[in-house]
């Protein structure tokens, strides 16, 4: 499926995957860094979400992973590097299994290989095909940020808040199901791309436990905690954040 895309800048490709419940907007702060130092930068918005199609569900990580491929033919592109944050980061582990080919390097933040809690992404899923999204959205603001930051932040807080309440009630639901009893566990020892993994200290929704975990079993894989980083810290600590992506990028090349 051809997913929505916006490209910067010349030299290596890095592809950037979004968070459920956001778009390629989230990754405004990290698109000036990376074409600074050379890198192309390929945002998308995964399936169900922003600008890209919406099939109906249920989605699987297979299909998210897929959605890459094609889009890295449309372009031309043999491989690249590949960033992704929650919902991207399973889809990056999922193409490290399964299109190594592909990837020249990793970074999987502020994500699981494991996420569990079925019974929750599956009720959220039928909550917002019944209700739609304004309550998912009120509560992913408190998951993705500190209150700290909010307090700080209350105009771009609202600003990313709509980003999740604009996302297509049925998109969201689908990729919920694709995260519900996901487990790439199995698979990671046979990941040989270049691997950062990135978790927040203050991230609720996948503690640092599922990043530390992932880094172990990913061969040579680096681990780094972002300390006061909720679950969007490629936002909340932009700076840190891409810092460690451009320094692991570099070391890729």
């Amino acid at each position: 499926m051809k997913v929505h895309y916006e490209t910067a800048g010349d030299g290596e490709v890095v592809v950037l995957s979004n968070s459920i419940g956001s778009n390629l907007r989230m990754w405004d702060p990290q698109v000036k860094p990376l074409t600074d130092n050379g890198f192309r930068v390929v945002r998308y918005d995964t399936r169900g979400h922003g600008r890209s199609p919406v099939p109906p569900g249920p989605y699987s990580i297979a299909d998210l992973g897929g959605d890459v491929v094609e889009l890295l033919d449309t372009l031309g592109v043999e491989s690249a590097h590949f960033v992704g944050l929650s919902l991207g980061g399973m889809t990056g582990a999922w193409l490290g299994q399964h299109a190594p080919e592909r990837i020249r390097s990793l970074a999987l933040t502020f994500t699981s290989v494991k996420p569990g809690n079925v019974d929750m992404w599956t009720g959220r899923a039928k909550q917002v095909r019944a209700e739609g999204m304004e309550q998912i959205a009120a509560g992913s603001i408190g998951r993705w940020f500190t209150p700290d930051w909010i307090a700080a932040h209350p105009e771009l807080a609202a600003e990313l808040r709509q980003m999740t309440a604009t996302t297509p009630a049925e998109g969201y639901a689908a990729c919920c199901e694709a995260i519900a009893g996901l487990d790439l566990t199995t698979g990671l020892a046979a990941i040989s791309a270049p691997t950062l993994v990135i978790s927040g200290a203050d991230d609720a929704a996948l503690p640092p436990s599922h990043g530390q975990a992932m880094a172990e079993a990913i061969p040579g894989a680096r681990f780094e905690v972002l300390g006061h980083a909720a679950h969007l810290g490629s936002y909340e600590q932009a700076g840190k954040f891409t810092e460690l992506v451009l320094e692991h990028l570099k070391g890729a090349r």
